[in-house]
């Protein structure tokens, strides 16, 4: 049987990304994201809870997030749970999850610092994506030449 692991997120930037790279020259991008939840509790009050997720983009996609994300910025990430342990100072053994992007949109449009939009840029993990020049429409590039009728 398959299993699958994808984990899509929309939600706004905490902090500008730290892009760094590593000893063989890699880009890697490390952000964290916010999502709300709103609901109305048994007594008809308004409850709001917020789920901060740890992103992680490796590559040309590292590269991009770290170059056009900015805190507040609402951004779409679809990507992986990863899991990773390590041992802290103390020697206790500490563990993450997180979100390992595979591909990432730019949500609102290219002055906006936090109102989503109508507009939307892409970027998508591997070497061969480039983040367009243009804004596109959150439905894709469809022009009425791609239209099936």
């Amino acid at each position: 049987m398959a299993s699958i692991n994808k984990a899509i997120i929309i939600g706004n930037l905490g902090a500008d990304p730290e892009l760094r790279y590593t000893n063989s020259g890699k880009a890697v991008a490390n952000f964290r994201v916010a999502t709300n939840e709103r609901w109305k509790d048994d007594s008809g009050e308004v409850q709001e809870r917020t789920e901060w997720h740890q992103i992680v983009a490796w590559g040309k996609l590292g590269e991009t997030c770290g170059k056009f994300l900015k805190k507040g910025r609402p951004v779409y990430i679809e990507g992986r749970l990863q899991t990773r342990s390590w041992e802290d100072q103390s020697g206790n053994k500490r563990y993450t999850t997180e979100i390992v992007a595979q591909n990432m949109q730019m949500l609102g449009s290219r002055g906006d610092s936090g109102d989503a939009g109508h507009s939307a840029w892409e970027s998508r993990g591997g070497d061969s994506q480039e983040v367009p020049e243009v804004p596109v429409s959150s439905a894709g590039n469809n022009t009425d030449d791609d239209l099936p009728f």
